[in-house]
């Protein structure tokens, strides 16, 4: 490709595409049907070239990414490349990779790796299914957390098809957030930056440095192409090949990191607490057993004898049972825990979760049980998150709980215990003994070096943006 002649298209572009026509009050009205014409055909004629142009470059952008990249092969065989005129830069919303020709032009023309730079960003933000959680976290602090996570990968890769002027100072900042950070993942960046929120003007100089595309086709669609379910399949064949392809070189930590955060498994807190169900018979209207039209019509002509009776009850499954053990040992964080209690809380004060009455007991611990709070309905969950307070702080042993917990059996605390959730950092001494009940030991991130938890229990790793419900 000629870059003088993409150059010379991306200088006229900026014009044409803000007036296409030239206005020209001097000339009389009569005058200007023709010319009109002729503009409008030079203008038609303009764009495609521009079309033309731009979607070259973009095929080469797209080529040189497979020929330096293979591992991301088949993540770019499953995105489309589709101009948007008007976009005013570069969009993916995982199913496309978005550009506007105008935009890409002027990139080209100013310094032809960014555009390069730009397509490998939106790429790899679909291959970390940035987009996918957009609508379920604060959205300026995820947009600069997953663009700095991701910048962060590019430069680790050392790709000189792809190096920009200011990445010298970019990789100056990586370096001190790393430091306070450790790996730089997206959600470890959200994490930190929810608890220590950069200064305004540390938020301006990090947007600049790591902005390369527009996040606004982020969002819930009625129909996709490409699933979350898909791109993690795919994210997963990207882990696989890595290997493969770069073997022991170096410049991938980073990209596996997240590529690890990517395809962990993620869990529902809320399906984890519907496996702690009961069922039960609560009197109450069934609205799908009962007909209101032969009830209104038997009233009305019967003198107010109703056809049918109303069907006052129904079954329902509801958490009636269970025990709350809370890890208070210096390795857990009172905010981590508070977090737990109160999404806990707020799952089961739904409708659809919360008996009149339940019997819960939360019980605070460390190498020992430090206290039990006995929760019996929704006043005492409030007044235990107003004035709760936390315990312990010492090593961690789990088997005094689960000791504990057959002492609370035998004194018939409980009718039927359906099971019980152990939040903690997993650092203890599990029992050997299965109880006959459901165990879940709940953690709050990933960890290759926590022993395992016991075959009989189940895990579950809660995230804390998910806890804190941001």
């Amino acid at each position: 490709m000629n870059t003088t002649d993409i150059g010379r298209a991306g200088m006229d572009s900026e014009k044409t595409s803000h007036k296409v026509f030239e206005k020209n009050s001097e000339k009389p009205f009569e005058r200007t049907s023709l010319k009109v014409s002729e503009k409008e055909s030079q203008g038609a004629s303009e764009r495609r070239k521009i079309s033309s142009l731009a979607e070259r470059v973009m095929g080469l952008a797209r080529d040189d990414i497979l020929m330096h990249l293979r591992f991301f092969q088949l993540a770019l065989a499953k995105l489309e490349y589709r101009e948007q005129w008007g976009l005013g830069g570069f969009a993916t919303d995982g199913n496309t990779l978005c550009y506007d020709p105008v935009h890409v032009l002027g990139c080209y023309r100013e310094n032809p790796k960014s555009v390069l730079r730009a397509c490998l960003h939106m790429l790899l933000h679909c291959v970390f299914l940035h987009g996918f959680r957009y609508d379920k976290l604060e959205k300026e602090r995820w947009d600069l957390a997953a663009d700095i996570a991701v910048e962060s990968v590019i430069l680790e890769l050392g790709y000189g098809g792809v190096a920009l002027e200011q990445d010298g100072l970019a990789a100056g900042k990586l370096r001190e957030l790393k430091e306070r950070m450790g790996a730089l993942t997206a959600e470890r960046i959200y994490r930190h930056f929810g608890q220590n929120p950069p200064e305004p003007r540390e938020e301006r100089e990090l947007r600049r440095l790591f902005d390369r595309d527009i996040h606004s086709l982020w969002k819930p669609q009625e129909s996709l192409e490409m699933t979350l379910d898909q791109w993690k399949k795919i994210s997963e064949r990207v882990r696989t090949r890595l290997r493969s392809f770069t073997g022991s070189k170096s410049g991938t930590a980073g990209l596996e990191q997240n590529l690890e955060e990517t395809v962990k498994e993620r869990y529902d807190y809320g399906e984890i607490l519907r496996r702690f169900t009961v069922s039960a018979e609560e009197i109450r209207l069934s609205e799908e057993e009962f007909d209101y039209i032969y009830y209104t019509y038997g009233l009305e002509h019967y003198g107010n004898l109703p056809l049918i009776e109303p069907l006052e009850y129904r079954e329902s499954t509801k958490v009636r049972e269970f025990v709350i053990a809370i890890d208070t040992s210096a390795s857990c964080s009172g905010r981590a825990v508070a977090a737990f209690l109160r999404k806990t809380c707020s799952i089961l004060k739904t409708r659809e979760s919360f008996f009149e009455k339940i019997n819960v007991h939360i019980l605070q611990c460390d190498a020992q049980v430090r206290s039990d709070t006995k929760v019996t309905g929704e006043e005492d969950l409030e007044e235990f998150l107003r004035k709760g307070k936390l315990t312990g702080f010492g090593a961690t042993d789990f088997r005094p709980v689960f000791d504990y917990v057959e002492t609370l059996r035998e004194r018939r605390e409980f009718e039927n215990l359906k099971g019980l959730i152990y939040f903690t950092d997993g650092y203890g001494i599990y029992p050997e003994k299965m109880p006959d009940y459901q165990v879940i030991f709940a953690f709050l991130e990933e960890d290759e070096n926590r022993p395992p938890v016991p075959p009989w229990s189940m895990k579950a790793v809660l995230e804390e943006e998910m806890l804190l419900g941001t």
